[in-house]
């Protein structure tokens, strides 16, 4: 299999949720339905768990009865005293255990050193301005700058660290107006999906009086003339239940600055649709707005097109009908340059029509083998990303469709970025592997040259570690990539050491390339690391996506288990040494198959995870993930979500190996019942010795905007406890 070389542009804000939505509930009793039992059944390890209130709450689905007894978790941590006192007593046993582990200390102290060098992010340019982000090194957040001139000197704009004593308020989304004279950007706090968009004016440094409340899932689009910025928001949530009403009935608005928020004008909304979600685009010469709405997590949008001239917006249809993906990479004139899916499996480019009402499609670059992924108008030319088998390629391509040729990399690994405008070449790009953080570069598209903007010191040497790139088959035959890391040494003596596999398997996400400091610290401590590219993802196109989604949910699982008896087969771990670690999607996919294979594992370590698929659709953003899921409310779906869902399938009478469960009491993506529930349905189980912990972060969301000091917390504690259960013996000076 060829090295993994990935080219990413940023996706739209809504596109990065992995979560679900809102179906319906099933006929049941209430989720207020009087605690009626506990649980007080010590383990034999000597853990007493905190007592678990149990409630007598059967449903009827379909005709199956399920049982449901920890449903008072669902009640918000923040606003129920007895499921607040519940998760208090549930982390004091968590920190008792793990601060007594040996090498916590010395991995935390060990991650601290390796996030201590100077990070950027990928410049943008409006008007001769450029933006960006720096920062220091072990700063919570990181600040923005901006340079007049790409060799001006750097000026502090934004500095986020000093907006919360806990370092909890993150700076989330930002866009400079095209001229660079103001910044839109959005305050993301405690890690929640919630943004307050604030302005601030560049020249001076200040901070105007604007303030836009409830945008979520958002694009902050700009009008031509910097006068005002298009964004998506909600209707504000009913007191209380910010963190877990479901999100419904998404409304685009135009805010012109200066004004209150009161003064917003509705651009677009569907009342009747109220499952859709729109986000706005304007292109970079100011002249149009193109409004893309969408129902799920699936890429089926419906496009309608504004001129802005000055007058009110008047939009008309420009692709009717959720039937296909439309990506806006470009413009010039009339003519909008787009990578769809329709009539191509594949992608390709075409061009619509902005002056033309309903599909008007002309092709520009066809259909070929290889999955057109993405791409970006920069100057005269386009950028194309193509994936082939675990490869991504960029191309430039001239405006009618010829290839110029590639545009150079610095090697194997992950580029992300390339923004830019028609008509100016200039645009950066990050460039990052498994072992070498992000370098940034300034590529130009006419003379197709490439100049280095920052690169990072590093506190060690990326030639000591090795990445090895296997395929292994999984249960039905199919051929599953897998990057696995170590360091070169051990490889050279074929030495089986202590190993965490890692997966996700979901919405079309691939696992590309790029660097962790906490990944870092466990490699330098003699411990292999694996990365399993399983169906569900996005690694090679739609069909490999659909191989892992809806019915076809267990290939991830079984893709999954395959890595973990490859790895033991061939001697990359021993018998009792692999632990197993997922986010989110990926939280799901350890539950699951911890269930499902318990004597494989001897540690896991599911974060933020889908744990309850038969109520996953009723908080905040759930609803999106029945794309990929199914309904729990669909009787054709029931039984395949019944059949997985780690709430539901824990099995008494198996030894199951030790398990830390992570979530965080602010996290309104996921929402942390998911991991109330599993956890406590854990320590409900007979399973065996080995403890089954849940640690609680307190402001801290599902991730984006958490602080490096929680964020090395965390990962200290996940990895001290996956060290123990696997045998990596944690030195406090690394070889």
């Amino acid at each position: 299999m060829r090295a993994l070389r990935r080219l990413i542009w940023p996706l739209p804000a809504l596109l990065a949720v992995i979560a679900a939505a809102p179906a319906s509930a099933v006929a049941a009793a209430s989720g207020d339905a009087t605690p009626a039992a506990i649980d007080a059944t010590p383990p034999d390890n000597g853990l007493h768990y905190p007592l678990t209130r149990r409630q007598d709450l059967v449903e009827d689905h379909f005709g199956v009865k399920v049982t449901d007894p920890y449903r008072w978790l669902e009640n918000d941590v923040r606003t129920d005293p007895a499921v607040r006192d519940w998760v208090g007593r549930e982390n004091d046993l968590t920190r008792r255990y793990i601060d007594d582990l040996p090498g916590r200390d010395a991995l935390k102290t060990r991650m601290q050193a390796l996030f201590a060098h100077g990070r950027f992010t990928v410049p943008r340019k409006a008007g001769t301005r450029y933006f960006y982000g720096y920062n220091k090194g072990l700063q919570n957040q990181t600040p923005l700058y901006v340079r007049e001139g790409l060799a001006g000197e750097q000026r502090l704009l934004l500095d986020p660290n000093r907006w919360a004593r806990d370092g909890a308020s993150a700076l989330a989304e930002w866009t400079p107006s095209p001229d660079g004279r103001f910044l839109a950007y959005g305050v993301q706090d405690a890690g929640s999906d919630w943004r307050t968009l604030r302005v601030l004016d560049v020249d001076s440094g200040k901070i105007l009086d604007d303030k836009v409340e409830w945008a979520k899932f958002s694009q902050t689009a700009w009008d031509g003339r910097g006068e005002g910025f298009f964004y998506s928001r909600y209707a504000a949530p009913v007191a209380g239940e910010a963190y877990q009403s479901t999100n419904s009935d998404q409304q685009l608005y135009y805010h012109r600055i200066g004004t209150p928020q009161a003064q917003d004008q509705l651009i677009y909304a569907t009342p009747d649709r109220p499952g859709l979600s729109h986000t706005a685009q304007v292109t970079s010469d100011g002249r149009w707005l193109i409004v893309s709405s969408f129902a799920g997590m699936d890429p089926r949008r419906e496009l309608h097109v504004a001129a802005l001239d000055g007058g009110p917006v008047k939009l008309r249809t420009l692709v009717k009908g959720l039937a296909n993906d439309w990506r806006l990479i470009g413009s010039r004139g009339s003519t909008l340059y787009f990578v769809t899916d329709r009539k191509a499996a594949h992608m390709r480019l075409v061009t619509l029509d902005a002056l033309r009402a309903g599909r008007s499609e002309k092709p520009l670059v066809a259909e070929r083998a290889d999955t057109l992924a993405g791409g970006s108008l920069v100057g005269n030319r386009f950028i194309l990303a193509y994936m082939t088998e675990a490869e991504t390629v960029a191309e430039l391509v001239e405006l009618d469709g010829r290839k110029v040729g590639d545009v150079p990399l610095p090697g194997m690994g992950t580029a992300a970025g390339f923004g830019g405008r028609d008509g100016d070449p200039e645009t950066f790009f990050s460039f990052s592997g498994f072992v070498t953080p992000a370098s940034i570069y300034r590529f130009d598209t006419a003379t197709q040259q490439t100049q280095l903007f920052a690169q990072p010191d590093l506190p060690f040497n990326p030639a000591d570690y090795g990445v090895e790139q296997v395929s292994y088959p999984s249960k039905d035959g199919t051929l599953i990539p897998m990057t696995i890391l170590r360091k070169k040494i051990l490889a050279d003596h074929a030495q089986a050491v202590p190993t965490i596999l890692y997966g996700y398997g979901g919405f079309n996400i691939a696992l590309t390339p790029g660097y962790s400091a906490t990944r870092m610290a466990w490699l330098e401590q003699g411990g292999a690391y694996a990365i399993a590219n399983l169906r569900g993802g996005g690694e090679f196109g739609k069909a490999w996506h659909d191989a892992g989604r809806g019915a076809n949910k267990q290939n991830v699982f079984d893709d999954f288990i395959a890595a973990a008896e490859y790895l033991k087969a061939q001697g990359y771990t021993p018998k009792d040494g692999l632990a197993i670690e997922g986010r989110s999607n990926g939280g799901l996919l350890v539950g699951a198959v911890v269930n499902q294979r318990p004597d494989l594992f001897a540690a896991a370590l599911p974060a933020v995870g889908v744990m309850d698929m038969l109520r996953f659709d009723r908080f905040t953003a759930g609803r999106y993930w029945v794309d990929d899921y199914g309904s729990p409310d669909n009787a054709r779906d029931f039984p395949l979500l019944y059949g997985y869902s780690p709430y539901h399938n824990i099995l008494s009478g198996k030894d199951y190996p030790a398990i830390l469960v992570t979530t965080a009491d602010t996290d309104d993506r996921v929402v942390p019942a998911h991991s109330f529930k599993y956890a406590a349905a854990l320590q409900a189980a007979s399973i065996g010795d080995k403890p089954h912990l849940l640690r609680v972060e307190n402001r801290a969301g599902h991730g984006a905007g958490k602080p490096i000091d929680k964020l090395i917390e965390e990962y200290a504690d996940s990895y001290a406890f996956a060290a123990h259960f696997t045998g990596l013996d944690i030195q406090r000076k690394p070889d």
